[in-house]
Formats: C-alpha cells, structure tokens, sequence
C-alpha cells in the first residue's frame, strides 16, 4: 500500500510501494549501458553499419526483452501538461501514476513505441490528492496508449523485468544522449563509431575533462534542438490547406534556424574543437571605419565628470562624456578612445569590437573592473583589425567563450589583468594577439589558446592558476598556462613571462598524431639528450620559442601532445 508524506512545501508526495527500477535523473551512468550499446550496435552492423540500421537495432534489442513478459508493473512519469491548466505553476517535473502495462509487439522504432496502460491496483500518484476520474479520463483520451520509454519498472518483480527496466533504460540514454535527428538524412558508414565518440564525448563532460560551463552550454543547445525540432513538425502539422505567405516564410525560419544550429552542435562533436567549444563568429556587426571628417573623439567614461579629469587634455581634444561604458562603445568610430575613470562597469558591447579603438583606464588596473554580463555568452570578442585594452581588470562572470577571443584582426593588452572564470584567451586562426605586463588567472582551461595560423607575443606577462577543473592524468599535458596547436605553426615569441601554480603543464603543445611519431602521446622536456629532446628542440626552433628567458614553475613544465 502506497504511503504518503507531507514535504514542507506542504505539498503531498506519493512513495511507491517498491523501487523504480532504471535511471530517475537527467544523467544516466554509461558504463553498463555502453557495453550492451557496444554488443547491439557491433552485432547488428559488425563492419561499422549506417544509421539508419540504428533504430532497427534498438527496436529489435528491446522488442526482444518485451518478449519475455507481457504484462508488468511500472511507474508512467508523463508532462504535467495533460493534468494542470496552468503546468508552469506545479512545482513538479512530471506526473507519477503506477499503473499496469501490457506491451504488444510493433514494427515501430523504439523511439516510437507504444505500451497500453491500465491504473494498478491501488491508486497511487506523486500527487496525492489527483483525482483518479481526471486520470481516468487522461488515458481515456489517449486510448490507454502512451510512449514505452515514459514507463519506469518497479522493483519486486521478478529478474525478466530487471532485464527489461535494463532494456528501456539503454534505449533511453540511446536517443537522449547519443542519437541525433539529422543521422537518418545523412549516410554515414561508420555508425558504430560516431555513436563510440558520442560517449566519449558524455563522459568527458560527466568526468570534468571538458569544463562544467562548456557541457552546459552544449547540452543547453542539444536540448534547443530538440524543442525546435518539434515545435517545427507542430507548426508543420496545423497547416490544414496550402499555406499563406505567412505561414511559408516562418517555416523557412524556422527550419533555417534549426539548421544553423545543427551545424554548430556538429562541430561541438568535433574531437578537435570540442576542448573550448565552437569558437564560430559571435560578432555581425559592420564595420563603421573613421569619420568622414578624419576627426577622433575621447570618450570618458565617469560617474560625474570634474574639471580635474580632463585638464590633461589638450584643448584640440574632442571629448564626450558618458555615464555607461556601453553607451561609450556604441559611440566608437575607428581612431577614438576611450577613457575609463575608477569604477565597476559592465558593457555587453565589449563583445563586438569592430573599430581600431584604444580602451585605457585612468589609474591602477585594479581601480577599473569591467565584469562580464552572465546572461551573455561572450565577454570580450574582436575582429577589429587593431584594437588595444591598457590599464584595466576584465572579470568574467557566467560566460562560456574566452574571456577574451580574438577572431581576427589584432589585439593588444598593456597592463591589465584579467580574472577568468571560464576558459582564457583564445586567439583563432589569422588573428593575432600581444599582451605585455599583464596577469591572466582562474582560467578553466589553458591561460592562451592559440589556434593553428595564429599569432602571439607575449612579455613580461604572470599566468598562474590555469586549468582549475577536474581532468584525468592523460589529458592534463593538453591544458594548463599556454597551450599551442600547430598545424599550421602559430607564430608566438615569449620573454620574460612567469607561468606557474597551473594544474598541468605551463606550455602545451598540440600536434596531430600524423605528425609525431611517439609512443606516450605526451612527450616531456628531459635533459637527457635523447631522441624525444631533439624532436622538442626542432618544433620549439619552428616555433621560435626561446623559453630560456621565461620562468616556468610548473612541476611539468613543457610538453608535446598528439591530438
């Protein structure tokens, strides 16, 4: 008999009479369902199979469990939607009602199977007060058929619906985790594989190699897909006639805005890409250019502006006063600066950087903090084509790209500080990036990124406490103060920077397997003389990377990585 307890919300919650056998949660473990995926998967389509062989081989694996027993008890977890006028008011994820379950074979995917339900014996519901009409009724309208994988077995039957709960939950994980709606449209022969890279990709989340805001975002936007997905078949489906002009122009929309985001979470399942997540180009913003009268304006940016603050100018200069760093930035013409009084401020337009601009703060870079906006994915983005911060502190709060990232063009930091929450700078490939007297910390990832064909200097620069996540000890080498890829060869000279206190190495260097022949995957700095020291001298003399003037405090200090 099914007990109930009052929650101090003073809302009653139903105890099933035994346990839901399978996964309850958002997160699923692999490990068990991994091998039997392996055994489905490797024996439906041993040579690699296509996906479209996929869905068949999940509904015969589960088709086949469903054999062994017909009739069941389970728990049916389902929307609030069919129960509340008002579902986003409750307080709950979903509908418990324990009922009793009679599967019948189908040709369907198993995404799309049916099970016919019937309420067990006694009402029992999470919601202790649902009336059982109201349920009654529900299941009435759905013709007492409801979506398999909604069904959750109990405990206290016997070991055939252990092996079917087992079955259910790996067809779950299959289609939450690992199939995508646009593998039936494309051809892939290697199916087993992709899905082999799919897990790694879950676990490297799960486990902390790729950083926790990275996986949200990822997940996040796999989940958008989905919602879109549907809300493009729905709309789809209420158009009865030919449609209006109307109606076809928000169906290209919306099947162009699902494109678009297909393809970014295609190259997040890159394995090459996927360390910082897809650094696609954030910034459509024209290029405004100079004035047409040739003229440059000094933007200063205060609370309240005093005589004291300008009388270092000279009486040609054009100046502007602001109140609000965005509203400053939003006024830039290329050539213009922009002063920055002591202060905390916040400027979303700091990820839009077009025009040549100088940004300077007028004291210590400690008395100027610009903080990030967390609703924003980026912090500072620029593809100007040379734009310089001097004097300031960046704090990053919430956003998942760089907390800086330099699309194109070249930027330059003199003294500044920059408190990275997420991952560090990233400079992408034909970008260019110097940065002087500076001090990166806190990065979740490498302190720089540079990106194949990129180009970095760096001097006199502190970058310590990077790569503070949770990784595993093979993949440490691959992150820590500054990590290089190398094909093509960035273009970096360091002097006189201090790397240290990261967890990993203090500089990485990242070459495709193809193109390092070691047997390690890591190969480490040594004085030994040996073969490994002198393939590290010839790619440090293609990078010209002279480290004997820098300090690397790391334990490990320099290191090669195939990739």
């Amino acid at each position: 008999m099914p007990g109930v307890l009052c929650s101090p919300l003073g809302k009653f919650f139903w105890q099933p009479p035994c346990n839901i056998l399978g996964s309850q949660t958002g997160v699923r473990e692999p490990l068990g369902v991994h091998k039997v995926l392996q055994g489905v998967l490797g024996k439906k389509f041993p040579n690699g199979g296509q996906s479209k062989d996929a869905n068949k081989a999940m509904s015969k694996y589960l088709l086949e469990k469903l054999k062994m027993k017909e009739k069941w008890l389970g728990v049916w977890k389902t929307n609030p939607e069919l129960f509340f006028i008002n579902s986003e008011d409750v307080l709950i994820p979903f509908v418990g009602i324990l009922v009793e379950v009679t599967c019948k074979p189908s040709q369907s995917t198993s995404s799309h199977l049916k099970a016919s339900i019937s309420v067990a014996e006694p009402f029992s519901s999470n919601i202790a007060n649902i009336p059982r009409e109201l349920v009654d009724n529900v299941l009435e309208e759905l013709d007492h058929c409801v979506p398999l994988l909604e069904i959750y077995p109990v405990e206290g039957q016997d070991m055939v619906v252990f092996d079917i709960a087992q079955a259910l939950d790996v067809v779950r994980f299959f289609y939450d985790f690992l199939w995508r709606d646009w593998d039936e449209d494309e051809s892939c022969e290697t199916y087993a594989a992709l899905v082999e890279e799919r897990i790694k990709l879950w676990c490297d989340i799960e486990n902390g190699t790729i950083p926790a805001p990275i996986g949200q975002r990822f997940r996040k936007n796999l989940e958008k897909y989905k919602n879109m997905h549907l809300e493009l078949i729905q709309y789809q489906s209420n158009i009865k006639e030919e449609p209006t002009a109307e109606e076809a122009v928000e169906c290209w929309k919306k099947y162009y805005e699902l494109v678009m985001l297909c393809g970014l979470l295609k190259i997040w399942e890159d394995l090459r890409l996927r360390a910082h997540g897809p650094l696609t180009p954030r910034i459509l913003r024209r290029r405004r250019g100079h004035r047409d009268d040739g003229k440059a304006v000094t933007h200063i940016v205060a609370k309240t502006m005093t005589s004291e603050m300008v009388k270092d100018f000279s009486v040609e200069t054009q100046l502007q006063q602001h109140d609000n760093l965005n509203m400053a930035l939003d006024s830039c013409y290329s050539g213009d600066s922009v002063v920055i009084f002591p202060g905390e401020y916040k400027a979303v337009n700091l990820s839009m950087l077009t025009e040549d601009i100088i940004i300077q703060g007028a004291g210590k870079p400690e008395e100027i903090v610009i903080v990030s906006e967390p609703t924003h994915e980026s912090f500072v983005v620029s593809k100007a084509q040379n734009v310089k911060l001097m004097h300031l502190t960046l704090v990053q709060q919430g956003t998942v790209d760089g907390i800086v990232v330099v699309e194109s063009g070249h930027m330059t930091f003199v003294n500044c500080i920059l408190k990275c929450e997420g991952t560090g700078v990233c400079v992408l490939t034909g970008a260019s990036l110097t940065i002087t007297n500076s001090e990166i910390t806190g990065a979740q990832g490498a302190g720089v990124e540079l990106h194949p064909g990129s180009t970095a200097i760096l001097e006199g620069n502190k970058i310590h406490h990077c790569n503070n996540f949770k990784t595993s000890e093979s993949s440490q080498g691959a992150l820590g103060g500054i990590n290089i890829k190398v094909v093509p060869v960035p273009k970096l000279k360091m002097k006189n920077n201090h790397i240290y206190s990261n967890n990993g190495y203090g500089v990485t260097i990242l070459q495709p397997m193809d193109q390092l022949s070691t047997t390690g995957g890591i190969l480490e700095f040594t004085a030994s003389g040996d073969a490994e020291e002198d393939m590290l001298s010839k790619l440090m003399h293609e990078l010209s990377l002279e480290m004997s003037s820098n300090t690397l405090d790391d334990i490990k200090g320099l290191s090669i990585v195939n990739s």
